[in-house]
């Protein structure tokens, strides 16, 4: 987990709804943490997001977002 750019992102990634369960469902949270980087959130009932490489509201340049972890290596596919 990454230490936010900037408050207004800790805040927009610490935001939890009173109204949605989940933050994927809440209109207002629109920054995820995704492997090691952020992405914008995409509501479309699903978990998408679109990986930015700055922050959207302080301009800092962010981390990318590492490989999934179920992706496997060449050596890992045989076994």
């Amino acid at each position: 987990m990454n230490t936010p750019c900037c408050e207004r992102m800790a805040t927009d990634i610490h935001h939890r709804c009173s109204v949605h369960s989940e933050r994927s469902d809440c209109p207002d949270a629109f920054i995820a943490e995704v492997r090691g980087g952020y992405g914008l959130m995409v509501h479309d009932g699903g978990s998408s997001v679109v990986e930015i490489a700055f922050c959207p509201l302080c301009g800092s340049k962010l981390p990318e977002i590492g490989e999934p972890d179920h992706f496997l290596s060449e050596d890992e596919e045989g076994d």
